[in-house]
Order: C-alpha cells, then structure tokens, then sequence
C-alpha cells in the first residue's frame, strides 16, 4: 500500500526515499572530503625524502665524473673529513666559538630591539622619540659597518659581537613594534571597562597580542645572526667556523668549506625548532590553520 499524505513529523521528501513495502530507506554513507582518503604517508618521511633524493643525485653525479671533485667534493669524502675534523678537535671547537658569538650577539640584539620596541609602541613620545632614528639605521647595510666596527672595537671579539648584534636588533624590533601596535583597539577597551591598570593593560592585553609577532622577529633574527656570523668570522677571525672556511679557502678544499656550511645549517635548523617549540608552547591560546 503507497502513503498518499506525509504523518506528522515527516516531509514529503523523506516520503519519496521510503519504499512502498514500508521498509526503511538504506543507511547514507557520509561523504570524506578527498584530502581525507588519500594515503597517509608519515610527515617525516615527506619532510626527508627532498634531501635524500638531492643527496643521491649529488653522489650519483660525483660518482660518474659529471661533478668533478675540485668543484665540489661527494657526499662520501665531506663525510669522511667531517669525521676527520671531529676526531682532532677543530670542528668542535670552531663550533663552540661560533656559539658563543651568537648567543652572545642574539642576546644583546634581543634586549636592545624588544626595549626600544617597547618603548616606541607603548608610549607615544617613545615612538617620536625612536622610531625615526631606528627605521634610518635600519635601511644602512650591517655588513657596510664592518671596517668602521673595527676602527672602534679593533680586531678582537668585539666587532664580531656588535655586527652579530646589530643584525638580530633591527628585525626584532619592527616584528615587536607592529605586534604591540597590531593589537585590537577594542581589547584594549574592554580592558579599560573592566578597570584594568595601565600596567594591567599592558601584561594582560598587549604583551599577549604581540607575542605571536614577536615569536616571528625571533626566528627571522635567528637566520639574521648566522647570516651575520658568516661575514663577522671573515674578517680577522683565528677561530670559528669562519676560520676554518677561510683556511679551507686558501688551499681550495671544498670539502671542508662544505662541511662548515652544513654545520651553519645544521645550527639555523636547530634554532629555528627550538623557537618553533617556544610558539607551540606559548602561544596555545592561538588556533591557527595547520595546513592540510
């Protein structure tokens, strides 16, 4: 027997998917977006398979003449220095050098730039006061500063530091100072109506809201460092990384300089994750799109 009305509670539309047996329509089956049936390859795997397969290009062409060794050494004989350069202790202890310096510089850099940035962006007469002299500094090449560097410091682990310095305090400024003055001007009224101190305003309201944007001027002031390190260990250096690759120079080793590149790399890589662990931890307030 056919149903001819709609019992209520029931549309018509659900009438037409009922069969005239009375039995119930077939279980629908939920739609997946397609991102979502697609094979699941684990992301470590994606994230190292770019590398490996350069790697065995580059070893393929060494291996077939294509890439001649005084052009660029094969994988196999820059690890075979490294291991060399490990073993008598140059490389550990260039390493530590280079560390030092850095983390020496990256801290200076990160005072001076999060405090003129605090005070350009908190108070007003701080930004006529800074912002002017800063955004001029900034647009002067670090890099051109070096020879008047070692004119004031001479030619010790002074100049290296502030070129070190100097490269970290410019991006960490304006990242912090458009994070304080990107804050919702609503928030800041909220705020105020819930009789929070100036002071209150700033811990509660403003330092939160500019974290995420002092997080980026972090790492970007971290490539900035090595960058400056680079440079810094050119110029006069009898120990670092720098030293090794300016010896390694002179008598055309390219393994050698090869190697120190990767440990410059292999050093940006670790700062960068160790900065990304710092955002995954405090900024877990923050949803953000994670990429599919």
């Amino acid at each position: 027997m056919s149903i001819s009305h709609a019992p209520p509670g029931v549309s018509e539309s659900d009438i037409s998917v009922i069969s005239k047996d009375g039995e119930a329509p077939p279980e629908l089956e939920p739609l997946v977006p397609s991102s979502a049936r697609r094979t699941r390859v684990p992301r470590w795997l994606r994230r190292t398979s770019g590398p490996l397969l350069l790697l065995a290009l580059w070893q393929l062409l060494s291996s077939t003449g294509v890439l001649p060794s005084d052009v660029l050494a094969s994988p196999g004989r820059i690890a075979q220095v490294a291991g060399d350069l490990v073993a008598d202790g140059s490389l550990p202890s260039a390493m530590g050098t280079s560390l030092r310096r850095v983390a020496a510089g990256l801290l200076l850099g990160t005072v001076i730039g999060t405090g003129l940035a605090l005070v350009a962006g908190l108070f007003r007469i701080g930004e006529d006061l800074v912002d002017a002299p800063v955004q001029m500094l900034r647009t002067v090449p670090f890099v051109g500063l070096i020879p008047l560097f070692i004119i004031w410091f001479g030619i010790g682990e002074a100049p290296k530091v502030a070129i070190i310095t100097l490269g970290v305090t410019f991006p960490l400024y304006l990242n912090v100072y458009a994070g304080i003055r990107g804050v919702d001007a609503q928030l800041i009224e909220a705020g105020e109506s819930l009789g929070l101190s100036r002071w209150g305003l700033v811990r509660h309201v403003v330092l939160p809201g500019a974290l995420p944007g002092a997080m980026t001027g972090l790492r970007y002031s971290l490539g900035i460092a090595w960058l400056a390190l680079v440079f810094a260990e050119q110029v006069n250096a009898d120990a670092g990384i720098g030293f090794l690759m300016v010896q390694a120079r002179d008598f055309l080793r390219t393994d050698v300089i090869v190697v120190c590149l990767i440990v410059y790399a292999f050093f940006g890589l670790l700062a960068d994750f160790i900065v990304r662990s710092l955002e995954r931890l405090l900024l877990q307030w923050r949803p953000t799109f994670t990429g599919r």
